[in-house]
């Protein structure tokens, strides 16, 4: 990758090329499940600015480099924002799929208590 940056999550199962995507990354379902259960659910048509716009507006301030990726949130029905709140928990499991790319799986673990 053309740049490190450290404050997100995890990528995958894979990553693509464009053109194993439908043009404009339009149409695509975007859920997150925690232990089975979906707790947010969207579409990439769904998003604030679309994915020509984020690409456009930061390569205004930046260089973008072949490898770069571009972390552009989260869905509503975030945890922390909910009454009352839904934080993981270790030994909880995190699943978000893209549909028709795949599913991330993760098993949450307090490093704390190790």
């Amino acid at each position: 990758m053309g740049k490190n940056f450290d404050g997100t999550g995890a990528f995958g199962p894979d990553f693509v090329t464009a053109d194993e995507l439908p043009p404009g990354v339009k149409g695509l379902r975007l859920e997150t499940r925690l232990n089975g259960e979906i707790v947010q659910s969207a579409n990439t048509d769904d998003m604030v600015f679309d994915v020509e716009t984020l690409i456009a507006m930061l390569s205004e301030a930046v260089t973008l480099e072949a490898g770069d990726v571009i972390v552009s949130g989260t869905p509503s029905g975030v945890g922390w924002a909910r009454n009352p709140k839904l934080l993981m928990r270790h030994g909880d499991v995190c699943e978000v799929s893209v549909e028709g790319l795949g599913t991330l799986r993760n098993e949450i673990v307090d490093e704390a208590a190790d």
